[in-house]
């Protein structure tokens, strides 16, 4: 089943140039990138993401962390996305995460872990509405024949 889900690429990764790593692992495994943007996530955005969280006792360190610089926020559409980009990122802890994934190569502990994903459809739908409108998120066209356009 095709399916969204929200992707954060976080402070940690952006500030270690991570970006481009990262978005490629989803693309070598053929996700769309429907909607993509880079921000400083502030308080009131977090608290809509992480409301789950609110009153843990990490929630303030997990927030502080969150607004400390610039996010990269994008939906992933495809096939099962939801739990292949999971996959992808590996487990939490990333001394636990499996070779190969994005956490085992790039996350520094359990808070400071590289990349958030929706774990739900009904997180993928209320995590993507946080950060997109729907006239923001793109329909993918792979119907388009490139070769019309080749003048050469």
């Amino acid at each position: 089943m095709r399916e969204r889900t929200l992707v954060l690429i976080k402070p940690d990764a952006v500030v270690n140039y991570h970006i481009g790593d990262i978005i490629s692992r989803y693309e070598k495994e053929k996700f769309d990138i429907v909607a993509m943007r880079m921000l400083e996530m502030d308080d009131c955005i977090a608290s809509k993401h992480y409301a789950e969280h609110v009153g843990k006792p990490y929630y303030q360190r997990l927030v502080d962390f969150m607004t400390s610089d610039r996010i990269v926020a994008l939906v992933v559409e495809g096939e099962n996305a939801i739990e292949r980009v999971r996959e992808l990122h590996g487990k939490t802890d990333p001394n636990l995460a499996q070779p190969g994934t994005i956490r085992s190569d790039f996350a520094l502990s359990k808070t400071v872990n590289t990349v958030h994903a929706s774990d739900s459809p009904a997180n993928a739908e209320r995590e993507v509405h946080v950060f997109f409108s729907e006239t923001e998120i793109y329909i993918p066209n792979h119907d388009i024949d490139f070769s019309v356009y080749n003048g050469d």
